[in-house]
């Protein structure tokens, strides 16, 4: 599948995770440059992305990546909410550059800036929701690579990887595909075993579900820790010491005790 070689071939376990995430779902408008990636269409009106060409676009890209001989000089971006622990990770395990959120204007062209850069390849999550990124590379002579949706401009894109960049999953699943790929030709993890790093690291996570599950945990702990300091070992061995003996009688005679129908 992959120019012929079949160890970049996608393994079963890869095309299931690809359809899991949804990576293969488009949108209802297509644009005729994405056409060709595009395989079917349902009844209603989902364009259906072919997954052929999906993977051989990843590994292209993954090539490219690993053809930078200093993993600094690339730069990921993604303005796209789902898409910025993405490229935290993505930047974490390659060593590139990541940019998540609003993009500063002028970050490739103006020299003056505190935040400039000059990186020698671009990887972005969506070519719409970072156009301003796009339009700076092109005056500079930046490479792009995109995960390219159905309707996405493939204006100034170098290289587009058909897939889902709408998805919560689907773009954490392309990012972390990327990453062991570009690892995997880098040398640093065996292509025979399967890497470490779940895919559930680069998918995004509601700060409110966060913040919830914090209040959560800070609410049990000083619960149990109020039990725990409520209870006094000496004070409990004195009173088990003192339940040998009879209630009424201090001489621990239980026969004395009087029976409840007894006058």
């Amino acid at each position: 599948m992959s120019y012929n070689n079949k160890v970049l071939d996608p393994t079963d376990d890869d095309v299931k995770k690809l359809l899991a995430c949804k990576v293969h779902q488009g949108t209802k408008n297509v644009v005729q440059s994405m056409e060709r990636y595009v395989h079917a269409r349902r009844k209603d009106g989902i364009h259906i992305i072919d997954l052929h060409t999906t993977w051989q676009k990843l590994i292209l890209a993954a090539r490219v990546i690993v053809a930078i001989e200093n993993p600094a000089d690339i730069c990921a971006i993604s303005a796209r909410p789902y898409g910025q622990r993405a490229v935290l990770k993505f930047a974490q395990y390659t060593g590139a550059q990541y940019a998540a959120g609003r993009f500063t204007p002028g970050t490739f062209t103006n020299q003056i800036q505190e935040k400039f850069i000059q990186p020698r390849l671009l990887v972005v999550t969506d070519p719409r929701t970072d156009h301003q990124a796009v339009t700076e590379s092109s005056y500079v002579n930046i490479p792009v690579i995109a995960f390219c949706d159905t309707d996405s401009p493939l204006k100034y894109i170098d290289l587009a990887v058909p897939c889902n960049n709408r998805g919560q999953k689907a773009i954490g699943m392309m990012y972390w595909m990327l990453t062991r790929e570009v690892l995997r030709m880098r040398g640093t993890i065996a292509r025979k075993v399967p890497w470490e790093i779940k895919v559930d690291l680069f998918f995004y996570r509601d700060p409110e579900d966060v913040l919830k599950r914090e209040e959560e945990q800070a609410y049990i702990a000083p619960a149990a820790g109020q039990y725990d300091a409520g209870f006094d070992k000496s004070t409990f061995e004195k009173t088990v010491a003192g339940a040998g003996t009879s209630w009424g009688d201090e001489a621990g005679n239980w026969d004395s005790v009087p029976q409840w129908g007894a006058e």
